[in-house]
């Protein structure tokens, strides 16, 4: 339960830290600490020991041991001498005259290391590095010893319960952090962004690189062999404002290790490319054919162009993608840097793009008016959207218009004399046709039990001088549903092809797959939507099961609710050489192919297609950077997940910067989540989360119901509930743990 207090009202400097009174644990006698100073470091050399013969090989002479551990006096070699025989008395080691070898192997585990900003870690088996978590020996605070996030450690088991592990490091193997990035402050401390680094890099004055206070600086570290709290390092390169847009994407870049910098092999080979277009052998002249492109308003790359014929009841769509694989050659360097990377990054204001800019801005981009390479899939429908005809192959096109999302819009909602009709009347009659079969299509799929998720995101908005001006939700409107389709109806069409044929795997093909999801959370979701109203639909739980739930909720004050509780039920899509069908598409087939400018799996799925049609062509040159589809279906999964973090990452951090400057300001929100401490909210314009702590909701005495999914009022009888709109203050923010905290607003 919770008592009203007054909420605070203030923004948390980014590495600001609160101090913390201690205190001795209660009927429990408190030894000197020199004594407790004594022991701990009298462990700590016994682990040094066990670690040194550890990397020895498991054996070690007493004369190997000296050597490395490097005593200064022979009071040191007593010390080292009495803690052998500790360990050798304790069995910890197996001693015969001057040779020690360590016993229990089976207790000691090789491990990498992940930290928790609280004090305590996890450490994953290197051999079971590949695996799920469920094997992680916990590491308790105060038993983790110098070892930081991301070190290879030697840990030894000191519990085993069940199926729960529990350990303590007995030494750094290796440290995983070289370069590391934080804040320069005064006195030479540089701060890590990353909280789970325990410990500040000291620099000297005349390594600091002209870095000021506040600024955002890339150290490397030179020396972790003195104070382990306060490694030595040097200033390497100074990233700029932490308040900067941009500076925070710089800050992610680094936290993350993502591909940004080409190599100079690469840019030589892209300076080299040939920007002739022209006709070729094997390539179809579609520059007749009226190709329009359709993206955001601020779209630099052109990846996909558009057209559409009626024959007859029928519909013929052209979906063209350009011909990245023309460009960038199986084993090149450009291609190595692009499997590397195996995605673009988006970041508000800038990208990381996976192609060097003179082909994703140029040679790749379908810019209005100019002929560029393709790859076109020629689909044919009936009048119902269903499909009667696929056709693929290399072309040679010419965009006739570049289109926004928001110009189509407003042409196809606009009255028949407008003047916006007028002004594009001749692709007007284009635009109709293709909404048409994209409403034919969507149709289709929803038949099939396609999964409709509506689910806005947050659109960060930077002025001209590259600062946030305003956050808002994203919206999309028919014109985006009108692409939406034509790129499925593509992708689903490739695919098809593929599965058809008896040896697919020969074509280094990969499939974009979404497997069914765990029974066991389907069945906690279906209790957790019966616990908040929600009717579920009867029968087996398949994608159309999941569709009638969306349906259920469409355009309610739950809808934003369950599908994201819905999107966690279900398992990831990845790439695979396999075809195990899209579950959320309903799709037996489904491939990427649309977009090759900024995802590696759509250029694989290129290049297998030319081989399918026999347009052959340079991009069979070289060895590629995979042994196999499946390594590469395993490799680029995971660059895809990385993306998706450090975009969400990114997000989270300019959020928190932008609420910071909107302290006491209300704004509508809804319950997204109860949690014992507290409420979690998601603003409705702009879709940014924060939390209500439980000790701050007023007037009352507040118990949470779990079960129920909502917190009642013991005295006013009253109940929040998920997907209660409610309206919110902002009444603190902290920027370096990234936590927006907010008051209810009585009505």
């Amino acid at each position: 339960m919770a008592r009203n207090r007054r909420p605070k009202k203030t923004a948390v400097p980014e590495h600001g830290r609160k101090s913390k009174s201690t205190k001795a644990p209660s009927g429990r006698r408190r030894q000197p600490d020199r004594d407790k100073s004594r022991n701990q470091q009298l462990l700590q050399l016994e682990d040094e020991i066990v670690g040194f013969i550890y990397r020895q090989g498991g054996e070690a002479s007493r004369e190997e041991i000296f050597a490395g551990l490097q005593p200064s006096s022979r009071a040191e070699r007593k010390i080292i001498d009495d803690a052998l025989e500790t360990l050798c008395r304790e069995k910890t080691l197996a001693c015969k005259g001057e040779i020690y070898r360590n016993k229990n192997i089976k207790d000691l585990i090789e491990t990498q290391i992940t930290a928790h900003p609280r004090g305590f870690a996890f450490a994953r088996p290197v051999s079971e590095l590949a695996e799920t978590r469920e094997n992680d020996i916990f590491i308790p605070p105060g038993a983790t010893g110098t070892a930081n996030h991301g070190d290879r450690a030697l840990v030894r088991l000191t519990k085993v319960r069940r199926d729960k592990r529990e350990g303590r490091v007995v030494t750094v193997l290796h440290r995983s952090a070289k370069r590391i990035v934080g804040t320069w402050q005064s006195g030479g401390l540089v701060i890590p962004e990353d909280d789970r680094l325990n410990y500040s890099v000291l620099v000297s004055p005349d390594r600091a690189g002209g870095a000021k206070p506040g600024e955002v600086v890339v150290v490397e570290i030179t020396d972790f062999t003195g104070d382990v709290q306060r490694p030595a390092g040097q200033v390497v390169k100074i990233l700029g404002d932490s308040n900067d847009p941009s500076v925070q994407a710089d800050i992610v870049i680094h936290l993350l290790d993502l591909p940004h910098e080409f190599s100079s092999e690469t840019l030589g080979q892209v300076k080299e490319l040939n920007a002739d277009i022209k006709p070729e052998p094997g390539r179809e002249d579609l520059r007749h054919i009226r190709h329009v492109t359709i993206d955001g308003e601020t779209a630099k790359d052109f990846d996909d162009a558009v057209a559409i014929e009626k024959a007859g009841k029928n519909y013929r769509l052209y979906v063209s993608i350009a011909d990245v694989s023309h460009y960038v050659t199986t084993g090149s360097p450009l291609d190595q840097d692009a499997y590397g990377r195996g995605t673009s990054v988006y970041f508000p204001g800038r990208v990381v793009p996976m192609l060097p800019e003179r082909l994703s801005n140029d040679l790749c981009s379908l810019v209005p008016d100019q002929d560029r390479y393709a790859f076109t899939a020629i689909l044919d429908f009936d009048a119902k959207g269903r499909p009667v005809g696929q056709k693929f192959g290399k072309s040679l096109i010419r965009s006739h218009q570049r289109f926004t999302y928001n110009k189509v819009y407003d042409i196809l909602s606009a009255p028949p004399k407008a003047a916006i009709r007028k002004e594009y009347k001749e692709f007007t009659a284009d635009l109709e046709l293709m909404a048409k079969l994209a409403a034919a299509l969507g149709d289709q799929r929803r038949r099939r039990g396609s999964i409709g998720f509506e689910i806005p995101e947050p659109e960060i908005n930077l002025d001209e001088t590259g600062r946030i001006s305003h956050i808002a939700r994203s919206h999309r409107n028919q014109a985006h549903k009108l692409i939406e389709e034509c790129m499925l109806a593509a992708n689903e069409a490739v695919a098809r092809a593929f599965s058809a044929l008896d040896h697919a795997a020969d074509y280094d093909f990969l499939y974009r797959i979404h497997e069914e999801p765990d029974p066991l959370k389907v069945e906690e979701f279906a209790e957790f939507a019966r616990s908040i109203g929600i009717t579920l639909p009867k029968g087996v739980t398949g994608p159309a099961w999941f569709a009638k739930v969306v349906e259920e909720v469409r355009e309610t004050p739950k809808e934003y609710i369950v599908s994201n509780l819905l999107l966690r039920t279900m398992q990831q899509a990845r790439y695979s050489p396999e075809n195990a069908g899209h579950f959320g598409l309903a799709a037996t087939d489904y491939c990427h192919f649309t977009s090759p400018i900024r995802r590696y799996p759509d250029l694989m799925v290129h290049r297998a297609l030319q081989r399918l049609v026999g347009s052959g062509g340079k991009g069979e040159r070289g060895k590629p950077g995979y042994s196999s589809a499946e390594e590469a279906g395993i490799f680029l999964s995971g660059r895809e997940r990385v993306a998706v973090d450090a975009e969400r990452q990114v997000v989270e951090r300019l959020q928190v910067r932008y609420m910071a400057e909107h302290l006491d300001e209300e704004f509508a929100a809804i319950v997204s989540g109860i949690a014992s401490f507290g409420v979690f909210v998601e603003l409705l314009e702009s879709f940014i989360s924060g939390v209500i702590p439980l000790a701050e909701l007023p007037g009352d005495f507040y118990e949470v119901d779990e079960k129920n999914h909502r917190i009642l009022g013991k005295t006013s009888g009253r109940i929040i509930q998920i997907g209660d709109q409610i309206r919110v203050k902002v009444s603190e923010v902290n920027i370096r743990r990234r936590r927006i905290d907010f008051t209810l607003i009585e009505e």
